[in-house]
């Protein structure tokens, strides 16, 4: 996950961004830093979606085949 400094400065940049205009400099920091920010998003949300295990109300296993196959892929890497 990106550090709270980091997390901090995406904030600032969006209020000021609201208020003013950013400079060219803050615009690519801004860039850079969503870019990051969306890269630990999704690996985050990858991650948990690979280890979800779906149980119905019977107690059988009903992952979709798709989440098993890809939670086989990672523990062969």
């Amino acid at each position: 996950m990106l550090s709270q400094e980091k997390l901090t400065r995406i904030n600032q940049l969006s209020n000021k961004a609201k208020k003013e205009m950013l400079s060219e400099e803050e615009l690519a920091e801004q860039k850079k830093l969503r870019q990051e920010y969306l890269k630990a998003f999704r690996g985050t949300m990858k991650d948990t979606i690979e280890n979800v295990k779906v149980i119905d109300p019977e107690g059988k296993d009903v992952t979709p085949q798709k989440v098993k196959d890809l939670k086989n892929k990672r523990k062969l890497h």
